[in-house]
């Protein structure tokens, strides 16, 4: 880590205009929906549905439960036609349950419904757990783990500050679904034991946090937090700082916080009020690769293809780039043949514009803005000369992929594709 650190973060324009008054269009799943039996570290699902089996909208049709549980419910309703091995946003071919959609959506209540404040804080973690309810920030973490083992908690924090260019799905559900997020946002509070809590909101848009601060009077021990509009501020490290001013070596919970994302909160207030799973979710399709950017309401096993097709009105280009999530940390698609998980807030297409490299400058922007105090250039020298010890020194695994060195790179040099292969290079050494 850098001994003399930089701001360690960049003001980015966000591009939010384009889809901060757009309605929300609802996607058509068509005929079926492939829904990946993927939980991020669970593994090994057991698959409760089989061939011909008639399902309807939250019939529960796998659940992880080794390391993590995560359940997985059915997004349409209809007829199970199989597991079919299909291309995954991991980019491996893995299993999906494919449902034959009959277009009926008819619904079922996979669990029962619950009083986050008559409920002990032991019952709201069993629930969130069964509930299915992920990170819907873009990690897609099982949430219930955060607050099993949250110990001595001075603050929850609410991560509204969707800090990547482009979207403005928490945004869109900050304003139009409030309440059930704060339902949800009350009985996080509970779970954590917490003090206080503060939604974290971007300066840059007094009236979100207006509107939320007259939502919240009379509401004790919960309050906004305006944030600097700057890159990587939701970054969970990033914003633990700015709002606590502490640092942690390895979880919020040694700088006394939790930190969860908007979006997570809502679908968590909504399955507590109404017993509904994660079945649909709303996301950004933006970029200037698309026609028409906008915010979408996009069920569970929808490929991809269809959202841009449909919400979006297709791409404005043939040479673009497809990224799940944001531009700067999102992770590229090499096919739209690919279904929409939970964790997906949006998706961003680029037209593909190379950028033309020049020699690297040595004016250490990339160690100045790194969010995590890092030095690429010495790591990107270690790299060249296959030194993976030198590499560890440098703390590569600190590296969260973040694309602030490629962004503020002067020279237009790779550089976080440089640290990324570096990180795997000595995982990867690491193991041996």
């Amino acid at each position: 880590m850098s001994l003399f650190k930089g701001p360690m973060r960049e003001h980015i324009n966000g591009h939010k205009d384009l889809t901060e008054a757009s309605e929300l269009f609802v996607v058509d799943p068509g005929k079926t929906v492939s829904i990946p039996l993927f939980a991020g570290a669970a593994q090994n699902p057991k698959v409760l549905v089989a061939e011909g089996d008639k399902v309807a909208v939250g019939t529960k049709i796998a659940v992880f439960d080794e390391r993590n549980v995560v359940p997985i419910f059915s997004s349409v309703s209809g007829t199970v036609k199989g597991i079919e091995k299909k291309m995954h946003q991991s980019l491996k071919q893995i299993d999906h349950i494919v449902i034959e959609n009959d277009g009926l959506y008819t619904e079922c209540q996979p669990f029962g419904t619950i009083d986050w404040q008559s409920a002990s804080r032991e019952e709201l973690i069993d629930f969130m757990m069964n509930a299915g309810i992920i990170g819907c920030g873009g990690a897609g973490f099982p949430a219930y783990i955060k607050y099993k083992f949250a110990k001595d908690v001075q603050i929850l924090i609410i991560n509204a500050v969707e800090c990547e260019p482009f979207i403005t799905s928490d945004y869109y559900l900050t304003e139009h679904e409030f309440d059930l997020m704060l339902t949800g946002i009350l009985a996080m509070k509970k779970m954590a034991e917490a003090k206080e809590v503060a939604i974290a909101i971007k300066k840059s848009h007094p009236e979100l946090i207006s509107f939320v601060q007259s939502k919240l009077k009379g509401v004790e021990g919960v309050a906004v937090r305006e944030v600097p509009d700057v890159y990587p501020m939701g970054w969970e490290r990033t914003l633990v700082r700015e709002i606590t001013g502490k640092d942690y070596d390895r979880l919020p919970g040694e700088a006394g916080a939790v930190v969860n994302n908007a979006t997570t909160a809502y679908m968590f207030g909504k399955a507590m009020v109404k017993g509904e799973p994660i079945v649909s979710r709303v996301m950004t399709i933006s970029g200037d690769g698309v026609k028409k950017p906008t915010n979408a309401l996009v069920r569970m096993g929808t490929s991809m293809h269809e959202v841009v097709e449909q919400a979006a009105g297709g791409y404005a280009g043939e040479d673009i780039l497809l990224s799940v999530g944001g531009p700067m940390m999102g992770a590229t698609m090499t096919t739209d043949a690919v279904s929409v998980e939970r964790q997906n807030n949006a998706l961003t297409v680029q037209l593909n514009k190379p950028a033309q490299e020049i020699a690297c400058l040595r004016c250490g922007r990339c160690s100045d803005h790194c969010p995590s105090g890092l030095q690429p250039v010495r790591i990107s020298q270690a790299m060249k000369s296959k030194d993976m010890e030198r590499i560890g020194l440098l703390q590569i695994t600190s590296c969260i992929e973040c694309g602030m060195c490629t962004y503020v790179c002067p020279s237009k040099i790779a550089v976080t594709e440089t640290m990324r292969r570096a990180k795997r290079a000595y995982m990867a050494f690491s193991k041996k």
